[in-house]
């Protein structure tokens, strides 16, 4: 079992195996040039293996591949395929842009994936277009349909910002409803890489608006999932990811792995450590003990809070995938 220094039981690894992405989100790196690490500094797929395989065996249970975009790593299945011959029953997911995904989904089905998150932020093509500044909509819900069809779990993400996609959360809500997907609206995340003056909906004005049209309850999280859930009247259930608030900080259960092998302990600080020499060297006990080190330096919260007046991280999400 890992358990952190305030107690908490860490069960969840994120995994970033790329920091490329073949979009520039508004809200993520929108100004960032296409030049990346090079390919050469990336831990291997037998490299993060090892690390894993020392996580899954302190008490990881859930891992979720992310990105930048994981789908532009070459052979992604085959890590997936590792990774679910470890150990099966693992729950294992994906993170995507869903710009890939239609040629990929059944490779990843067969692999051992059991779900995809996908990044849905409009419906319509202009708007999709200048969310992720190229035309992206028509590949992104034939990925989403290709899942929905080779027998993966899907859920939306979608960021409502201000002027750009506000006016989408009902339109999003319904294509998540009639295909049977679950949806989760993700407050704008306050980081030194998005595009300036952006404001995003809080969890509030998203209720509001659904309330408007759907009656709703809440019926609170589950576990130490970081969304509030509410359920419609007929059963529907969507959640709102709301990161200025620190209720899911007391019982956060995740840590998160870059490509470059470090091991950050929580999404909005920057204090890392790196596993690259201890893996690259097959030295397992000291990837486990830069592991549990990590876990006694996790912070109790993050500083997206009303509080902290709302400050801005130095974060770059495309390495962490969120």
């Amino acid at each position: 079992m890992l358990v952190d220094g305030f107690g908490r039981q860490v069960s969840y690894l994120r995994v970033s195996v790329t920091e490329r992405c073949n979009f520039r989100c508004q809200y993520c790196m929108p100004e960032k040039p296409f030049s990346w690490v090079p390919k050469e500094n990336l831990l291997s797929f037998e490299d993060l293996f090892l690390f894993i395989k020392v996580a899954i065996d302190e008490g990881i249970t859930k891992i979720r591949i992310t990105g930048g975009e994981p789908l532009l790593r070459t052979d992604l299945d085959n890590f997936i395929r590792m990774i679910n011959a470890h150990k099966s029953g693992l729950d294992l997911a994906l993170t995507t842009n869903g710009f890939l995904l239609k040629e990929a989904a059944l490779k990843l089905k067969n692999a051992g994936l059991k779900r995809v998150n996908v990044s849905l932020d409009s419906l319509k093509p202009e708007v999709a277009a200048r969310m992720a500044q190229k035309e992206v909509l028509e590949k992104v819900q034939a990925g989403i349909a290709e899942a929905l069809h080779v027998g993966l779990k899907v859920k939306i993400n979608m960021v409502p910002i201000k002027g750009i996609n506000a006016d989408e959360v009902l339109d999003v809500l319904e294509y998540a409803k009639e295909r049977g997907m679950s949806i989760r609206f993700i407050e704008y995340m306050e980081n030194k890489f998005a595009k300036e003056k952006l404001q995003g909906l809080s969890a509030t004005e998203v209720q509001e608006i659904i309330g408007a049209r759907y009656p709703f309850k809440a019926i609170g999280r589950q576990g130490a999932s970081p969304a509030h859930l509410f359920e419609m009247d007929d059963g529907y259930v969507f959640g709102i990811i709301d990161p200025h608030k620190h209720d899911f900080c007391e019982d956060c259960n995740r840590i998160r792995l870059t490509a470059e092998g470090m091991l950050i302990p929580c999404l909005y600080f920057d204090e890392a450590m790196s596993i690259k020499d201890a893996v690259q060297k097959g030295d397992v006990a000291g990837a486990a003990e830069i592991l549990k080190e990590v876990l006694r330096n996790k912070p109790e919260k993050n500083k997206w809070s009303e509080d902290e007046q709302n400050e801005t991280s130095n974060r770059a999400f495309y390495e962490t995938g969120g």
